[in-house]
C-alpha cells in the first residue's frame, strides 16, 4: 500500500482524501500553515455527496517522523517548502489555482474537480505498476 501526503492550502488539501483509492493507497493531507477551513470547501464536498464530518485543517507537523512514498504539493509555495521533508518519498508538485482568490464561478467546485481528476489519473498509473 502506498502512503501519500498532500500539502498546503487548507481548502485544497481538505479536497484530497475523499478521492483516494483506500484499497491501494493511504492518503493524508496537511498544510504548512493550517487555518480555518473556508465554508465553501465543505459546501463543494457536500454538493457531491462527500461527508465533511471530522474534516479539519491539519499541520504537516502532525505527521513528523512518518514515512511517505509520495509527498504531493498542491501549489507552488508548498512545493518550495515541503519537497525536502524528512520521511518524504517521491516528491510531486501539482499546482492548482487557489479557490479562495479565484474569480471563476464555482471556484471551489472547479478546484475539487481538478484535484479529483488528477488523483484519478495518478491512481490509474500507479495501479498499473
Amino acid at each position: 500500500m502506498g502512503r501519500w501526503l498532500f500539502t498546503l492550502h487548507t481548502e485544497k488539501h481538505i479536497f484530497v482524501k475523499p478521492h483516494t483509492d483506500s484499497e491501494h493507497f493511504e492518503a493524508f493531507s496537511a498544510g504548512t500553515t493550517p487555518t480555518q477551513v473556508d465554508p465553501r470547501t465543505f459546501e463543494a464536498l457536500s454538493h457531491i455527496g462527500v461527508s465533511t464530518a471530522g474534516l479539519r485543517s491539519k499541520s504537516i507537523d502532525e505527521f513528523g517522523g512518518e514515512r511517505f512514498d509520495y509527498v504531493i504539493t498542491l501549489c507552488d509555495k508548498a512545493a518550495a517548502q515541503c519537497l525536502s521533508l524528512p520521511g518524504a518519498g517521491e516528491p510531486l508538485a501539482w499546482s492548482f489555482e487557489d479557490p479562495v482568490t479565484s474569480t471563476k464561478p464555482d471556484a471551489f467546485r472547479h478546484t475539487l474537480h481538478e484535484i479529483h481528476e488528477r488523483i484519478k489519473m495518478f491512481v490509474l498509473v500507479k495501479n498499473k505498476h
